[in-house]
This record gives C-alpha cells, sequence and structure tokens, in this order.
C-alpha cells in the first residue's frame, strides 16, 4: 500500500443495523465491523478525520428507514461528538449529502472506504469519488455484501459478489486494501510527523 497523506479521511459508509436482518440472505466477511472499529479506533488515536454516511431508506418496506431500529449504526461504528454524519437516500454518499463540499472545505484528498454494502454504497461511492478526483482505497476485509441472483436466477455467493465488485473497482477507481495494510500505513504516517 503506498503512504497515506496527512489529508486522508475515513469514510464509514451505512454500518447500520438494518443489515443484521435475516431477510437479506447470506452474507459474507462477518469480521467487517471488527474491522471497521480496528480502523476508527486507529483514526481516533491520531486525530485523523472521519466522516460517517447512513442511509435513510425511502421505501415504507426499507430496512433503513429513519426512526425504526434499523437505521440506528451498529455499535463497532458509532459516531464519537465531533464526528461528521451526512444522511443520504441513494447509493453515493456524494449525492444530497453535503460531503463533497466539506471534503474539499478541509483540504481532504484521499478517501478510506469502509462498510456496507460492497457493490451497492461501496462501489457506487468509490466510483464518484475517483471520477470527482479523490484517490480512492477500499477495504477488502472490512466491507461485506450479502448472496444475488444473476439474470438467469443462479444465486451468487455472497464471496462472489463481493470479489466482483472489488475487482472491477481495482486499479480503476480505487486501490484494494485490507485494514492491517491501512493500520500500518497510519503509523507509519505519524511516525514521519512526530
Amino acid at each position: 500500500m503506498e503512504p497515506l497523506g496527512r489529508n486522508t479521511a475515513l469514510l464509514v459508509i451505512d454500518v447500520q443495523m438494518g443489515f443484521d436482518d435475516p431477510a437479506w440472505g447470506e452474507r459474507n466477511n462477518p469480521g467487517a465491523e471488527a474491522n471497521v472499529a480496528r480502523l476508527l479506533s486507529g483514526w481516533r488515536a491520531c486525530g485523523a478525520p472521519i466522516f460517517h454516511v447512513h442511509h435513510d431508506s425511502a421505501s415504507p418496506e426499507g430496512r433503513l428507514r429513519p426512526g425504526t431500529p434499523g437505521n440506528a449504526p451498529k455499535r463497532e461504528a458509532l459516531p464519537l461528538a465531533g464526528e461528521r454524519v451526512y444522511r443520504k437516500r441513494v447509493n453515493s454518499a456524494f449525492i444530497g449529502a453535503g460531503l463533497e463540499e466539506d471534503l474539499r472545505a478541509l483540504g481532504i484528498d484521499a478517501l478510506i472506504l469502509v462498510g456496507l454494502t460492497t457493490n451497492h454504497c461501496i462501489s457506487t461511492t468509490a466510483r464518484m469519488a475517483a471520477n470527482l478526483g479523490f484517490h480512492v482505497f477500499v477495504v477488502s476485509d472490512a466491507t461485506a455484501t450479502f448472496a444475488r441472483a444473476h439474470l438467469d436466477g443462479r444465486m451468487r455467493s455472497a464471496q462472489e459478489v463481493h470479489d466482483a465488485a472489488l475487482s472491477d473497482l481495482h486499479d480503476e477507481f480505487a486501490q484494494i486494501v485490507e485494514t492491517q495494510d491501512v493500520l500500518t500505513a497510519l503509523d507509519a504516517r505519524e511516525a514521519a510527523y512526530a
């Protein structure tokens, strides 16, 4: 993993209780939330910028509807006082939330993306971030998704869906990394500026 610059932010996307609903089906990477918590801890320890994005389902049947338990953040990703929280109603964190304007105002030029789900909000946000000129890292073991059907109806496992989404992003929209790579790069950055 390349070195992290001082203007790199952690972007925590949709780590919300509604994704625990068994109706989603088979999920990969059960350790994703623990890795999100590790990254949040590292970021907080050095006072680096953290941004949270929460999804507000527009559908009356949505599992992330405002005012329901499913809309709440999971305990591993609870925002702390002073950490910015953005609300969105679509897949991209950059639409209708004011995120881009705030990132630019703070001089952020690189983003570490973690959260749910790999093939939807993570992928869409990564693609838009890259197209907007941000340098993007997606943390493979701090993201997860669910099984989905092919067009022919055959089910793809959650791991297949996850791997395909990351492969589509890699080297075009983002650099795909793992939690420990990011924490090591963060430690190296902090040592360089100590």
